[in-house]
């Protein structure tokens, strides 16, 4: 029987209720048909809004289903520290200029809006502290006091130190000793992947041209949503068979080979919905957005009996695995993928079923 967690958590600028459980699918599905529950993406977890009568209607909604509700942490107080606080004019103004040297150099609209919302959660929670008097003592605070005992992941707070080690390195302050902002350790968690199998299922359920096509090409190309969102028809050299990716994750430029399936395919996109500009527009000429592309995904993942926790990114990974498994070359899967450094790419070693099943198992050579 499954369990759920319910606790306390700060969230825009309100007390929410936090809901924690080991990943089944069937539960995440069930938790997300409540009226009241949202998916925060700074904390990477469902809540709702925290009342007596939210966590109690709640909870019998949760064991409508047999599923076990420990609140024990919605009785405890919420932390003293004031995350409703306004942010000093100071702050802001240096946040600001932060957030302007981040757009001249060019970083990511979603590394700038993590980075900026980080840095204000932050100073709230030191806001009887001098920005320029910060040292490593108070980072070690938040992380105690908030991260920790609200049980945010290692990935999170990895995003934090990045992003007051790039702040204090853009306004140099002398109080803090960037080098020693250690890190916690990170999960090694192995991606989820799908069999040839399943991306079959899920590709051949869709019947909308323009959908089956968006999926069918973040797989074929290991593509990246973002990346495939932000193509421009001009990106596309059908004679050449090749896919330009243009300023992708860390600024760089890729090409990446079409497939002949994948071509026809594109053809008979371009005949039925002539797009202007970007390949996969939404209203107005302007690029289809991300959240229109996972619903697409998890219409056509209910159509299907696969209860694997699938995102579009899990197509990337199963693509990176399925072309180890045919036997590519891992430093061709890199330069495909776009990855920096192999060691990223390596990770696919670890869930290729091609290497687990050529492990000869001692068991076997027991009579029994």
């Amino acid at each position: 029987m499954s369990k759920i967690h319910l606790s306390k958590l700060y969230h825009k600028n309100k007390n929410q209720i936090k809901v924690d459980f080991e990943y089944d699918y069937n539960v995440k599905e069930y938790i997300k048909k409540y009226p009241l529950v949202k998916w925060s993406n700074t904390y990477k977890t469902f809540y709702l809004p925290f009342s007596k009568e939210n966590a109690n209607n709640f909870c019998i909604y949760l064991r409508k289903n047999n599923y076990h509700v420990d609140f024990k942490k919605l009785q405890d107080g919420f932390p003293n520290y004031n995350l409703s606080k306004q942010l000093n004019s100071e702050i802001i103004s240096s946040i600001d200029l932060f957030k302007r040297w981040l757009i001249q150099m060019r970083y990511s609209n979603n590394t700038i809006k993590t980075y900026i919302s980080m840095i204000k959660l932050f100073f709230r929670f030191h806001s009887q502290k001098d920005i320029d008097k910060i040292n490593v003592k108070d980072i070690e605070l938040f992380n105690d006091q908030y991260i920790i005992k609200n049980n945010f992941s290692s990935t999170f707070q990895n995003q934090l130190i990045n992003a007051i080690k790039l702040f204090y390195s853009y306004n140099n302050n002398k109080h803090l000793d960037l080098q020693n902002l250690n890190r916690p350790k990170k999960s090694k968690k192995l991606p989820e992947v799908l069999s040839l199998d399943d991306i079959k299922l899920i590709l051949t359920s869709i019947k909308n041209v323009k959908h089956k096509t968006l999926l069918s090409l973040i797989y074929s190309c290991g593509l990246r949503i973002g990346e495939a969102l932000n193509l421009r028809i001009n990106s596309i050299d059908l004679n050449r068979k090749l896919l330009h990716i243009k300023s992708a994750k860390g600024r760089k430029d890729r090409f990446v080979p079409i497939s002949l399936t994948m071509i026809d395919l594109l053809k008979k996109y371009f005949s039925l919905y002539n797009p202007k500009l970007y390949l996969f527009e939404g209203q107005k000429n302007a690029t289809y957005s991300a959240t229109s592309a996972r619903q697409v995904l998890k219409r056509a993942l209910n159509k299907t009996n696969i209860n694997k926790n699938v995102t579009l990114h899990t197509l990337r990974h199963s693509y990176a695995t399925h072309l180890l498994e045919n036997g590519t070359d891992i430093r061709f899967i890199q330069e495909l993928l776009g990855h920096n450094s192999p060691k990223t790419t390596m990770i696919y070693t670890h869930v290729s079923t091609i290497s687990l099943q050529k492990i000869k198992n001692p068991f076997d050579d027991f009579n029994i």
